[in-house]
């Protein structure tokens, strides 16, 4: 219940009960209304500026997913980065000095990718430089990647090419132990049969009976298979590649494809 408010009357020494008018009514009213209109903007401004929206909740827990997932991500790099390294090496020192090969530049290596303006798209975010880093990264690891993807390809041709050499190389003996009688005459100085003077022998001279079978001592290509006369009798010549050749003379007959 409202107080009921007296004033003093001096001419007729009495007091006078205040009458409120429909004036003071409206101003009571408008003050209550401004300061209802004060205190709800005030909560506002508290509630916009300290308390979440459901929205700005889900949004900000997205952030910080994102976070993680860029932390992850940048650790998961980290291995990557490590165990490339390690294969890098191993190219360079070992599989490259194996097959005698130039090892690959660090400018190759390390080259980046270009335009400056290749990552402007990821500008512009609360996280744009977190985002802008780790593609940076990522960027890097696929060209170094690429990189390493290309040395061993060329490795692998150089293993097969060497393991071709190896096969081509006239390596073993060309008739068998259990057929060979003795070694004629081998690689070197000797005296000449014919002549009888000292010669130059090219050659290594086998004994056998006749038929024995005689093998190729690497891989090649037969050049030549003839018995025209050139001092070798009925004769294969192969070529091995890699400048090696070798000729089979007097045989007595022979079989080749």
């Amino acid at each position: 219940m409202a107080k009921v408010k007296y004033y003093y009357d001096p001419k007729t020494l009495s007091y006078r009960k205040i009458e409120k008018g429909p004036g003071y009514r409206l101003k009571q009213t408008m003050l209550y209304m401004a300061s209802a209109a004060l205190m709800g903007m005030v909560f506002y401004l508290i509630a916009d500026n300290f308390i979440d929206s459901p929205k700005e909740k889900r949004l900000r827990r997205e952030l910080e997913n994102m976070k993680i997932q860029y932390s992850i991500m940048n650790e998961r790099m980290d291995q990557l980065a490590t165990v490339l390294r390690d294969l890098e090496d191993r190219d360079d020192n070992i599989y490259r000095v194996i097959f005698e090969a130039e090892p690959i530049p660090a400018s190759v290596r390390e080259a980046g990718f270009g335009g400056a303006n290749r990552y402007k798209k990821l500008e512009g975010f609360e996280n744009s430089e977190l985002i802008k880093e780790t593609a940076k990264r990522l960027d890097k690891i696929t060209k170094q990647l690429y990189v390493q993807t290309k040395s061993f390809d060329e490795i692998v041709e150089m293993a097969d090419d060497k393991n071709k050499f190896l096969a081509s190389i006239p390596a073993i003996q060309p008739v068998a132990n259990e057929e060979l009688k003795r070694m004629a005459s081998g690689y070197g100085w000797r005296i000449d049969p014919f002549t009888k003077a000292r010669k130059m022998h090219y050659g290594m001279d086998f004994s056998a009976e006749i038929g024995t079978p005689v093998y190729a001592t690497g891989d090649g290509i037969v050049k030549r298979a003839d018995s025209r006369s050139s001092g070798f009798g009925r004769h294969i010549r192969i070529d091995h590649g890699y400048g090696y050749t070798t000729i089979y003379a007097h045989l007595s007959e022979y079989n080749i494809q």
